[in-house]
């Protein structure tokens, strides 16, 4: 199998498996107990945590364990929003977020919210003064993505998190797609919450994180005991957290070397398709792009035909969101950067990662090849 689908998971790294079993049968002991082997599973807890707080700069009892990326926007735009409801009710955001952002951001339009959702370029890149000129007096919360899960577009947040805290509102980054890939400070950034899922970054599935700058502004999600600073109570997911852990660790070390390479090979499956594909369009911004997501939209024939070509082929792609698979409408981000329908439904997303390899593009060109002769 060749695998260019990194933007909807990632294969957990051995080394992450291994510390995951670990925590399911030794270390098995519930953190809130008493005795000795759970003390030192809560303490190993607060290690993690500890280590990936430091990861992005941040305090580490800003950090609190979720369930992954999609539960993480819903809190901190929902909660986010409520801490300055006094001054308004006015929410940003761009016409391109994950639908974890624009559906939670349109149920507060349900309960008496108003949300200016911002254009993009038809790289997906918002206009830093069309951001300006959004903001209202009453502006209470800012949420745009770190980087766009089909484009790859990586957007200026730290311009963005300047601005927000210039006018006083609040800054919520979606960076579920770069945290692990490519650097992250939260307080450079200006940010105020950031979400971030393990499974994108070679961890396990079903944990994530939400950054909190103040968490005594911040409301409980749920109610219960004294888990996860109170916030999000429930006994903890140590194995996954543990995972996670292990992941952000390995990232340190390979982030840069990872970018380096997996950019190279990108460039040479997108030098390809254009040479093989007479009309293909590349949908990219040159300038800032995550290392291994590549969005094609190819000439004459639909995204799903070629899905199956590449698929009875064991080269497994997509045609946008994992999170959007099955949807019966053309994908929402194509059509933000001014695609039509037909364009969207020809379009393509490639994203490599770390265990590709150069014969993986060449045996995809080939395919491809083979498909347009």
């Amino acid at each position: 199998m060749i695998y260019l689908d990194h933007a909807a998971t990632t294969r957990p790294e051995p080394s992450v498996v291994e510390e995951m079993i670990s925590f399911l049968s030794d270390n098995y002991m519930n953190p809130s107990s008493f005795y000795q082997p759970a003390v030192r599973t809560r303490m190993q807890v607060e290690k993690a945590r500890r280590t990936i707080a430091e990861f992005i700069n941040a305090p580490y009892e800003s950090i609190v364990f979720t369930s992954g990326g999609t539960e993480s926007d819903n809190w901190a735009i929902r909660m986010g929003a409520g801490i300055l409801k006094n001054k308004g009710k006015h929410i940003i955001t761009t016409k391109i977020e994950h639908p974890a952002v624009l559906n939670t951001v349109r149920f507060m339009e349900e309960q008496g919210y108003e949300v200016t959702y911002l254009d993009v370029d038809k790289t997906g890149l918002i206009d830093i003064e069309n951001l300006k000129s959004a903001i209202r007096k009453d502006t209470a919360l800012i949420s745009i993505m770190h980087a766009n899960n089909e484009l790859g577009t990586i957007q200026p947040i730290k311009e963005i998190g300047a601005i927000a805290h210039e006018h006083d509102i609040l800054f919520h980054t979606d960076a579920v797609q770069t945290f692990g890939h490519i650097d992250i400070d939260v307080n450079d950034y200006c940010i105020d919450f950031l979400s971030a899922s393990a499974h994108k970054l070679y961890g396990p599935k079903g944990i994530g994180l939400l950054y909190i700058r103040n968490k005594n502004e911040f409301s409980k999600l749920l109610f219960g005991g004294s888990q996860e600073l109170g916030l999000r109570p429930g006994t903890e997911n140590v194995a996954d957290i543990m995972g996670f852990c292990k992941a952000v660790t390995i990232a340190k070390d390979k982030m840069e070397d990872d970018a380096i390479r997996i950019n190279s090979l990108r460039d040479e499956l997108k030098s390809g398709i254009l040479n093989i594909v007479k009309g293909a369009v590349i949908n990219e911004n040159d300038r800032c792009h995550l290392p291994g997501t590549l969005n094609v939209t190819f000439p004459d024939v639909s995204a799903e035909t070629i899905l199956i070509r590449l698929d009875m082929n064991g080269i497994c792609a997509s045609a946008g969101s994992a999170c959007s698979a099955g949807a019966i409408e053309p994908s929402h981000v194509l059509m933000a950067i001014g695609k039509s329908e037909d364009e969207a439904r020809r379009t393509i997303r490639f994203s490599l990662g770390r265990e590709n390899t150069r014969d993986d593009i060449v045996k995809t060109l080939k395919v491809l090849e083979d498909f347009y002769r």
